[in-house]
This record gives structure tokens, sequence and C-alpha cells, in this order.
């Protein structure tokens, strides 16, 4: 199945346009109420921080709405395009109107400006910033967001075509290359939830870079820590210690089940049940012990 062509130069006109919602007031500006606006459909902002929207709408309250939401028209109400924290902010503050531009933009148009607006975020994280260009990706090439990945992936094995300069074309908007996004970003999405979360509330991306490396078992405790203040070298190091240990533990486990196994008089007391018990388990043991045990 062939898929339609996206003009990916649209998207630095999107840009552009994005750039404007976050100038102040201009001639172009006019009001609308709060009621008549409804956050859009492809907002990419997951959740607002209470603290963040709480000293907006304190700002708002003492100077107003500052920079115009953009907007598009749905029906006979708008739909936010980008700005949906100003107008919380906004209600919050008591306004019944909010300064706005007003754009006719597609749902399409709609999503990649909301995502390019949601990447010029000062405040944006790691797993939003691969959520967002992915979303990206999945619009340019037609495809969902699982299927935009394993694409990317699929596309570093490939000679040049037509989604590379499609995707080229993209990056280049986002000022990034998209194999260096492919090679080194995405394998975050393959991060367990927990630590996938932790960045989203505030974790740096290169501690939960260091902790990942950590055996699963470890990883709630040393997100404490990280959230305690540890660096990323006083965790590397705990880390080390705790596969120093695991090694260790490991090897001795190892000793004691040879000790016992070589032990004819331990073997002869093993009742018939627990001889064929025995025998299932050796039977299950990996083919790399297997090899080793040849003569």
């Amino acid at each position: 199945m062939t898929r339609p062509k996206r003009d990916v130069s649209k998207l630095a006109g999107l840009l552009t346009l994005a750039a404007e919602a976050g100038r102040p007031a201009t001639r172009e500006v006019t009001s609308l109420p709060v009621t008549l606006l409804s956050p859009g459909a492809g907002q990419p902002r997951r959740a607002f921080d209470p603290v963040r929207l709480e000293q907006l709408t304190i700002s708002i309250r003492e100077r107003g709405v500052l920079q115009p939401l953009l907007v598009r028209p749905v029906g006979e109400s708008y739909e936010i395009v980008a700005g949906e924290r100003r107008w919380r902010a906004a209600q919050q503050a008591g306004l019944q109107e909010v300064p706005v531009l007003v754009r006719e933009l597609t749902l399409e148009e709609a999503q990649q400006l909301a995502l390019i607006e949601n990447l010029q975020r000062e405040d944006l994280n790691a797993v939003d910033e691969v959520d967002a260009k992915l979303a990206l990706v999945a619009l340019t090439l037609g495809v969902t967001p699982g299927e935009a990945r394993s694409r990317l992936l699929q596309m570093l094995r490939e000679p040049p075509g037509d989604d590379h300069a499609q995707i080229e074309g993209l990056f280049q908007v986002l000022g990034e290359t998209w194999t260096y996004f492919a090679k080194n970003k995405l394998r975050i999405l393959n991060w367990p939830p927990a630590i996938l979360t932790a960045v989203r509330t505030g974790l740096p991306f290169t501690v939960a870079g260091v902790i990942v490396t950590a055996p699963p078992e470890a990883q709630a405790d040393l997100l404490e820590q990280a959230k305690n203040g540890s660096s990323r070298e006083e965790l590397r190091q705990a880390i080390k210690t705790l596969k120093a240990q695991t090694a260790s533990s490991h090897q001795f486990r190892i000793r004691q089940i040879a000790r016992a196994l070589s032990s004819t008089r331990w073997i002869g007391q093993l009742d018939v049940r627990q001889q064929k018990a025995l025998d299932r388990w050796l039977e299950q043991m990996p083919e790399t012990l297997k090899e080793a045990l040849k003569p």
C-alpha cells in the first residue's frame, strides 16, 4: 500500500506560526470568551504541573495574559492549538476572556503545530520530547507512532529512498538529524515504566540513563537515592558494588551446587523421586553448560 506524500515544507511555516503564538499581542490578536475554547485533540502534554500552573495564575492575575493563544475554529467554538496552560491559568485567575490568534488549520496541521510548540518548551523532558518527535514522524509518514518507531529503525539499514527524504526534511526543521534520534533517543522508550515516569516528573535524563543499567530489582531503591540527591557518580558506584555482590553471591551458589553434585554420598541418599527430579533439573541446564561438561 502506497502512503500519500506529506509536504514537509509546510512544517517550516507551522514553526513560524508557533513562534507567533509565543510573542506578545499584535494587531491580529482578538479576544474570545474562555467558555468558547476547548483543549485540542492533538495536545501532546500529558499533565500540567500544579505548582507551575499556580505560578502562571498569579502572574495572569497581576498582568493578564501577555501571550495570545493560538486557536482554530471548529463549528461554533474554537479548539486550542497552542496555549492550553494559559487558558487553564486564566480561568483559575477568574478571567472571562483571553487574547487569541485565530487560524484556519486542518486537524493534521493543528496536531503538527501543537507538537512543534510542545518541543519549543524549555521544561520539556526527554521522554515527552521523544514522544512528540515520534508523533511528528508518524504524521509525516501517515502511520501510527508504533509503526513510525519500527520504520525509523528499519530505515537505518536501508539505502536512501522517499521516506528518508521526508524524514530528513522533518528533522531539519526540528534542528536534529533523524539518524541521531533513531540511534540514541528512541531506545529510552524501552526503559521500565517507573524510570520513564521519574523522567517525566523531573529526574534528569542523564541520571535515568545510569539507573537503567542496574538490575531491575535494584532500580526502585536507586530512584529513591537519586530523588534524595545522589549524584551520577554515587549511583554508578552503588551499581558497581551491587553487581560485584551479585556476582560473588552467584559464584558462592555455584560452588555449593558443584560440591553437592560431586558428592557420591549425598547422591546416594536420594530416593527415586528425588533422583528423577534431579535428572529433570539437569536436563534443563543451559546448552552452554552442557557443552562445557562434555568430555
